[in-house]
Parts: C-alpha cells; structure tokens; sequence
C-alpha cells in the first residue's frame, strides 16, 4: 500500500477497507492516478455519495461557528458551515474518526451533515475564522480559577505566575511559530480600549491577523510572558524596555528583538523576527541592471574608500551589503564588522555586536578594529558624527568601508554626512559609491492578471514603455493570503563618484544640484529601476510609486513627469 494512503489511514480520513478497494482499482486500471490527498478525498466522495469543496467559495455562517467550543474544532479539525434543513453541514477530511461529529450532534441536537475538504483548507479557515491560539483562550476563559489581576493595582500582583500558566504559555508560542511561518518580518501587539490588536508585518506591510474576541481580558498575561521570555522588568510599566528571545525553530535560530512602549489602555509590544540561518544571495541573485551591478563590481575591486547603502529601515541594506562581503571575502583579506544586532553569519568574516550597556558603542569598537589590521570594515550605520569622522578617517588610511545612512536618495547621503560635521573636502576624496534602495513586493505568479485598465494605458504612455508589453495589476488568492504579492525584490539607484561630483562638493552645492549632475552621469533613479521590474511583469506601478515615495512618474534624465 503506497506511502500517501498509509498516511490517510493513520488519520482516520480512509478506511483500511476503502484503501485496499481503492489500490485495487487503482492496479485494475491504468488509467487512474490518484496521487494526492485531494484527489483521494474525490474519490470518496464518490463512493459515499458526499459533497466535495475546497472551501474557497463558501460563506460560513458566523453565529453557528460561535456556539461551538473552538478547543472542539480544532481538535477533531472540523468546520461547521451552514443550516440546511434542520440539518448542520460539517466541513472534515476525516470521515471515520466520527467522535467529533458525534459531539457536535449532542451539543446541538442536530443531524450533522459532513462535507468532504481537504485538511489544509480546513485549518486555513479554522484559524482564518477563529483566530490563532483560539483554543487557548477559550480554555482560559472557560477556567474560573485563573484570574488576570488588573494591571493598574498599586500592590504587588500574581501577573508572573499568571504569565507562567501552560495556556499563556502556548498562546504566545502559538502566535511566534505562526508569523514565523507567514514569513513576518515584525508582530505588534497594539492594546486599545476594547481590543488586543495583533498584526504581522510581511512583505513589508501590515496584516490584521485574526485572533479570539476575549483576547482583550489576557492582555496584561500575554504582555508579561513576553517580558519573561525576553528577560525584562514585569513590574515595570511605566517605562520603556528593550529585549531579546532566541528562538530555536528546526534547524534554525530566530533572533527576536522585542520593545514594549506604555500606550494608554496597557503596553504595546513590538517583536522583529531575525533568522539566523537565512541564506545569502549572490550579487547577481540581487538581480541589479546591468549598470547598476558593473558599478558595483568596480567599488568592490577598490583597494580604499566609502561605500555607502542608504534607504529606510526594513529596505535591505543589510542584505545588500553582506552580499558585497561574501563577493570579496577570501584568505587575502580581513574583513571585520561591527554591527546591532548581527543579522548574517558569514564564515570567514569577524562580527562584533554593538553593547549600549557595556560601553561598546559604534565608534569605540570602530577605533579599535583599526588596530586589528583590517582590510575591509562593514558598519552597521552611521548613527553619529563621531562614527562618521572614524570611518572618513579609516578610507584615508587605505581601508575599504562598507555602511549605511538614512536618507531618501542617493544624493542626499552627501549633504547628511556634511550636516554631521564632516569635512566637505573629506566627503568628496573618501566617499567612492552611493546606493539608494527600496524593496517593491512580487506579483503572486498565481493569480495575477494583465492590467489592461485606461489608468494604466496612460501611464505605459508617460514613462515610455513598449504599448505591446503586457502590465499586470494584484489579484490575491489562497497562496498569497489574498494579498496579490508573494516575496519582494529590491530596485536600485546608484551614484558613482567622478569628478564632478567631487568638485560640486567642495563648492557646498545642493543635494538637488548633485542629483542633476548624477543624472547626466548615467545614474537612474528609483523609479526608473521600479519601471524596469513593472516592464518584466514582477511588480505593479502602484507598488512602485508606494515604495519610492512619489505620486508622480519621478524623474528621467534629470526632469521630473508631470
């Protein structure tokens, strides 16, 4: 009996009876081909005479889902749909494990009707209707002798061992392992008057994740058992706190740094998950155009000077530049880094975390990985003025450095690191290459669909593209959780340093002036990069006018569309 029925029989969603008559058939004739667990579910709902669904289409009554204990639900993976009759129609994938129906009919009084589904869309609506951790909460709520003590009372309270309760406990392990599985990049735990809001940041954009009405009653609970796991004040409520979890989740390690801010109706938490074991991208994995990654190419070959990244937290510059390092990092050269937090392990290389605490802040480990003869530094950000100075400082002394800066272009990183203090003659022999950067959301390869609206017509129009190219617009469907976006890509602006530019520097010119000299070097803007992925069918104009920060079609050779 093949591997796939196996399984289905241990599950209760086959019967030993049914698989040896269906492996009979299957052997009898050739011409059927029964490989997944769906199409096994066909099967039976042919045998049985039973309806079959996906559950896409289906609207599920609301108040009958509520009268039933999610605990219940979950357990037995059943989802009750609809009324018909008198009747209730039950959505399972396990037709003979018939205790959770049998329960269902008690509760009721009612005939159960069952409804054959696959289990992963039944788990899918469980959680898409009932929130997650749904039976965790409903068994704390069910629980009268566990009480949350108001978070506001003066005296000391029992909230550590109410944080420490099993349910608690799962609850918050429940939400963790769920964004990490939705490939969440932050969680925010957000209190209001009436609710514990819960949202997932993925892809770059929040997402409201379903979770249990009675949520709001365990809010304090659930705030402590974070501050317990990430080693933080629970008693402390008035102030702000940083902290950190590591998490081991298969063979991976997940870095959580969490901060909890005070809000008016409780504290507000916000966990950004780093994974440890996230793999790095080749340089040409980064997918630049061809401009963009033989400039490129050509800085990571320079024996000395700065190399900066710049762009909005959460836009790639990390990545970017670890991929820069792992191109040059070989036995001739050392390279050390000093960064907060570390976000990649890279074999070869030597990582220093930056410690507020301990003293070790960006510019005192700056002066000291000088005396540890490096040939090449990363930094993880120009935060100050001092770090600023060490690193123009270290260029000149005939050390290639790698860093980041916070600013809107590529031109801009010139006049920030001058408004920090650094000398303009400074800037313009250290400073060798200026990348800006976005990361724009994909197209989901699922369900997206040419974009043939008047709006988009027009715009192909005005930014010059090919009137045959096909443009495609966000559907949404079950693989992207209806988002119309699965994964992201980065576009790229980049600044090489020539002359020009150096002599605009010392004459103190503006950022807009620089820009215009860029332009008529060759550099393309943001959304010139954005256009190019719009062209190639990875990305949507809006998305790209989200990401770069314009309602216009920017700029081309130095003039902005109107």
């Amino acid at each position: 009996m093949n591997e796939l029925l196996t399984k289905m029989i241990e599950a209760k969603q086959l019967s030993l009876m049914d698989a040896e008559a269906l492996q009979r058939q299957l052997a009898h004739d050739e011409t059927l081909h029964i490989q997944t667990e769906e199409e096994v579910l066909q099967w039976l709902a042919v045998e049985y005479s039973l309806p079959i669904s996906n559950l896409d289409e289906i609207e599920l009554d609301r108040q009958l889902l509520s009268q039933f204990p999610a605990r219940i639900l979950l357990k037995e993976e059943i989802l009750p749909l609809q009324r018909v009759n008198g009747s209730i129609e039950v959505a399972t994938s396990r037709l003979f494990a018939t205790h959770g129906m049998d329960t269902l009919q008690i509760l009721t009084g009612l005939k159960i009707n069952p409804v054959l589904a696959p289990r992963e869309a039944i788990l899918r609506e469980l959680k898409k209707r009932l929130g997650v951790g749904a039976d965790t909460i409903n068994s704390l709520d069910e629980d009268s002798s566990f009480q949350v003590v108001d978070e506001n009372a003066e005296e000391d309270t029992d909230l550590d061992h109410a944080a420490e309760d099993a349910s608690i406990i799962r609850f918050v392990n429940q939400v963790l392992s769920d964004a990490i599985e939705l490939r969440a990049t932050d969680i925010h735990l957000e209190p209001f008057e009436d609710e514990l809001r819960i949202r997932y940041r993925i892809d770059g954009v929040l997402q409201d994740v379903p979770v249990p009405s009675q949520i709001k009653k365990f809010q304090p609970a659930i705030v402590s058992r974070v501050k317990i796991l990430s080693h933080l004040n629970i008693a402390e409520k008035r102030l702000p706190q940083d902290g950190r979890i590591k998490l081991r989740v298969g063979n991976g390690e997940v870095d959580v740094r969490v901060s909890v801010i005070p809000m008016l109706h409780g504290e507000a938490v916000v966990m950004r998950l780093l994974r440890q074991d996230s793999t790095l991208v080749s340089l040409t994995e980064l997918r630049m155009s061809e401009r963009e990654l033989h400039l490129f190419r050509n800085v990571l070959d320079m024996p000395h000077g700065i190399v900066l990244v710049t762009g909005p937290t959460g836009s790639g510059k990390t990545t970017t530049l670890y991929t820069a390092l792992s191109e040059i990092n070989d036995s001739v050269r050392k390279i050390i880094t000093i960064e907060d937090p570390i976000e990649y392990q890279l074999k070869g290389v030597n990582q220093i975390q930056v410690s507020e605490k301990s003293g070790l802040t960006f510019a005192r480990g700056l002066r000291s990985i000088l005396r540890h003869d490096p040939d090449v530094i990363l930094i993880g950000e120009i935060r100050d003025a001092e770090t600023a100075q060490i690193a123009v400082q270290a260029s000149l002394t005939g050390h290639l450095v790698f860093s980041t800066l916070h600013t809107n272009d590529a031109p801009g990183a010139l006049t920030r690191l001058i408004d920090m203090g650094v000398e303009p003659y400074l800037v313009a022999s250290s400073l060798e290459s200026v990348l800006a950067q976005r990361l724009v959301r994909v197209l989901c390869p699922v369900c997206k669909r040419i974009d043939d609206s008047p709006q988009t017509q027009t715009l192909i129009e005005k930014i010059g593209l090919s009137p045959d190219q096909p443009i495609y617009r966000a559907v949404g469907c079950r693989e992207c959780r209806h988002t119309g976006f699965h994964g992201r890509r980065a576009v790229f602006e980049m600044m090489a340093m020539n002359h020009e530019i150096r002599e605009m520097i010392l004459k103190d010119c503006s950022s807009g002036q620089i820009r215009e000299a860029a332009f008529r070097n060759g550099m393309r803007s943001l959304n010139e990069d954005g256009w190019r992925l719009v062209s190639e069918g990875i990305t949507t104009p809006d998305e790209v006018m989200r990401v770069t920060k314009t309602g216009s079609v920017d700029v081309f050779n130095g003039e902005t569309a109107k």
